[in-house]
């Protein structure tokens, strides 16, 4: 429990101290956005969360290996969505979904986008290769002598988990304290046995950023969205075995798929209980 508690408190410092870091920095204005309220709200929550959920869940992860794949799978979502939050603005970038930015690549065009989706799968598969190599995480008690076609396969279906949860909270993350609640509930479960302090800094530092982005004043963009659920995926694949993974997988995929026909953001408003949890806390709106 305690190493729980000292994890959450310095991911909670390091979030907050990045956050008054980058905010004062010269070059501050240049992540102000426009939000859906109209109001005028910052990215600085992005490269706060992503810089204090890694180190904080670093700290926390029981070996060496988890700690080396939550670094791979932290910083990479993170460097590779700040990368999109600032290059993706511009109006030559403006694709949306996997299929545009596809077609973008087949007109001669590499979008910010593209380079964060093979950016986010790259530090999701090699975050899933380097938890493969721990002997304590589920996927490999007991399977030493596996052959290579087995192991691979542990190896995809990990990274396939984290980088589906990558990708599910950036999809989430389109209303005030959304991807951050939504974080909250997966992660949790999470926090409980081996590992559980990994997953507690991880928390710890989008409980610091929560107020501000529900008072609009931070937004996590795809900088802190996708490096939360990378983070949330690497504690999701370090905790499950083969079918486990396979399951969170499936379920990762249907709600991918469902977000291409359904607005998340209607289903929410339509369902009471999740509409009320949805607006908790959040600034009324002008």
């Amino acid at each position: 429990m305690a190493s729980r508690v000292k994890s959450s408190g310095l991911g909670a410092l390091a979030a907050r101290a990045a956050l008054t870091w980058i905010r004062r920095d010269p070059h501050a204005g240049a992540l102000e956005r426009t939000n859906f309220h109209g109001r005028t709200v910052s990215l600085a929550g992005g490269p706060a969360l992503a810089v204090g959920a890694t180190l904080a869940a670093a700290a926390g992860a029981p070996t060496a290996a988890a700690t080396a794949a939550v670094i791979a799978a932290g910083a990479t979502s993170g460097a590779v969505g700040l990368y999109d939050d600032v290059v993706g603005n511009r109006p030559e970038q403006k694709a949306k979904g996997l299929r545009g930015h596809l077609g973008a690549l087949r007109e001669g065009r590499v979008t910010s986008g593209l380079v964060k989706i093979v950016g986010v799968g790259a530090g999701a598969l090699a975050a899933a290769a380097l938890l493969s190599r721990d002997p304590g995480v589920r996927g490999r008690r007991g399977r030493r002598d596996a052959g290579a076609a087995r192991r691979t396969a542990d190896v995809l279906l990990g990274a396939g988990v984290i980088a589906g949860t990558a990708n599910l909270l950036n999809l989430l993350d389109l209303r005030p304290g959304r991807a951050i609640k939504a974080g909250v509930i997966i992660g949790t479960p999470l926090v409980a046995g081996r590992g559980g302090a990994m997953t507690a800094g991880t928390l710890g530092a989008s409980a610091a950023l929560l107020p501000a982005d529900l008072g609009e004043e931070i937004m996590l963009g795809d900088t802190g969205a996708n490096a939360l659920g990378a983070l949330l995926g690497v504690a999701l694949a370090a905790k499950t075995g083969p079918a486990g993974r396979a399951l969170a997988l499936t379920v990762l995929a249907g709600l991918t798929a469902a977000s291409e026909k359904v607005s998340f953001t209607k289903v929410i408003q339509d369902t009471p209980g999740l509409r009320e949890l949805d607006a908790l806390g959040r600034r009324p709106a002008p």
